[in-house]
């Protein structure tokens, strides 16, 4: 079996928003009476938009008329149509995902493609997708380090730490390139609050109406530089840093220690690039970010590597499916199927090696899917690689009870996929926890990672498997 499916990608960032299509070619892997695995073998991209800033009506609201003629525009230069594309993904970042109207946008753009993976990234989630997208999780793997991506953008910075290939942590700043912004008179029209409360703090006067002197603006990108060494643990942090964070969030733990980073977002584009010979390009402080970053004495000592890519590190491919069948040892509540668009948290197979590691890291992991306090639908993926005898099963499902809490309290189905073939013996030992009063889906013979999304159909061959859909966010690579 070969077969071409079409795909596009939508990112509305704080700063920027574009698109990108591609051809990805799926093939069964699996040799004949085997059932079957279909995989991405080759990606290819087709398209790229042009770069456009984001339109808003004002700071609160995301110009959505005007998204959605660029996004038809660039539909109709590309040659495509939404009935050509098999699937795809609107993510809306940043600053911009804070704009009252996000959802509306979502909605609104949603329906320009097929089967759309439609998500608002949140900072966290944010942080792992441009991680990705820039290759720091490869390079943790290759280098064997603790590899840090800072995606600088527009009016936030996400970092994730990632090592071996594995996620150990996210965090999320208010600092970006477009926190202040300068009109075309050379005159500062917008202060982010919390940008002019950092550089009141250490002096610095800025105000609306004031002349764009480079000089201040300069000192003020230096203070957000710092806030950055701060965050991936190279200097102590000071008295404003914990209001420097997104939303209330925490900073990274000093565990792991960082060994290198990567840089991606607009600001990285300036970092690796060179500066123009304008500073006030952009209408923003944008660039002389990058060259404080650049200059800052602790960063600048930091071992820094390229990012694969830097303005497009964050979703602009869209995801496409791989479909599989699950494994014949499942267990699931009746009438919970099919279920689709749920986004993948992954445990390492290390973390499954300790029970309270795995607990702790399956709490924190989360918080990544909470939404104004609201635990949002989720798929525990693990390897179940460790826990093959009956009673490693009866501890890994103790260890999943434990740990998942804010899910079986909430209103959505537990939903656990595991790589080995242990899925009914853990659905079961699960359900009698649970006292059989919690709606669950358990099912094996999947493997999926951190920022993909499944899709579960209705069970088929006598209920004894079901198809799934593992919807993988594309980068461009």
């Amino acid at each position: 079996m070969h077969e071409i499916i079409k795909s596009v990608g939508i990112d509305i960032g704080t700063s920027t928003t574009q698109l990108i299509f591609s051809e990805l070619t799926i093939e069964n892997e699996a040799t004949s009476y085997v059932v079957p695995r279909i995989n991405i073998v080759d990606k290819k991209v087709t398209y790229r938009s042009k770069i456009y800033f984001t339109p808003l009506i004002d700071q609160q609201t995301i110009d959505a008329e005007s998204v959605k003629k660029i996004i038809e525009k660039e539909y109709s230069d590309a040659g495509m149509k939404p009935e050509d594309l098999s699937t795809g993904a609107v993510i809306i970042t940043g600053e911009t995902a804070r704009k009252t109207n996000a959802n509306t946008v979502l909605e609104t753009l949603s329906s320009m493609a097929g089967d759309f993976v439609v998500a608002t990234a949140g900072p966290d989630l944010e942080s792992v997708l441009s991680a990705r997208g820039a290759g720091a999780d490869t390079l943790s793997k290759e280098k064997r380090q603790a590899v840090a991506n800072l995606d600088i953008g527009g009016g936030t910075s996400n970092i994730a730490v990632f090592q071996n290939g594995n996620l150990r942590g996210t965090s999320c700043l208010d600092v970006g390139g477009r926190l202040i912004k300068i009109d075309e008179a050379g005159k500062i029209y917008y202060i982010f609050p919390g940008t002019q409360a950092l550089a009141k703090a250490h002096g610095i006067s800025i105000n609306v109406g004031d002349r764009a002197d480079e000089k201040v603006l300069y000192k003020v990108c230096e203070l957000m530089a710092e806030q950055l060494a701060m965050a991936i643990n190279k200097m102590p942090v000071d008295d404003m840093h914990s209001s420097m964070y997104t939303n209330n969030g925490k900073k990274l733990s000093e565990d792991p220690v960082i060994d290198a980073v990567t840089y991606s977002g607009g600001v990285a584009s300036v970092y690796y690039e060179g500066e123009p010979s304008d500073v006030f390009a952009y209408h923003d402080v944008g660039v002389l970010l990058a060259r404080a970053i650049k200059n800052n004495p602790v960063l600048k000592n930091v071992l820094t590597y390229p990012a694969v890519e830097t303005i497009r590190a964050t979703v602009v491919g869209a995801g496409t499916h791989t479909t599989n069948v699950s494994g014949s040892t499942i267990q699931y509540t009746d009438g919970r199927l099919p279920i689709k668009n749920i986004p993948v948290l992954k445990l390492s197979e290390e973390d499954e090696q300790n029970p309270e590691v795995f607990r702790e890291t399956l709490k924190k992991k989360l918080k990544l899917f909470m939404n104004e306090g609201h635990q949002e639908q989720v798929a525990i993926v693990l390897s179940g690689k460790y826990h093959q005898s009956f009673l490693r099963v009866q501890e890994l499902a103790n260890m999943i009870a434990d740990g998942a809490e804010t899910v079986i309290s909430g209103p959505y189905p537990l939903i656990v996929v595991v790589e080995n073939d242990i899925a009914k013996v853990l659905g079961n030992a699960l359900n009698v926890l649970l006292e059989r009063k919690k709606d669950f889906i358990c099912i094996d013979g999947i493997f999926a990672r951190d920022g993909d999304y499944i899709d579960i159909g209705e069970p088929v061959a006598l209920g004894r498997v079901v198809p799934v859909v593992t919807k993988t966010l594309i980068f461009n690579s």
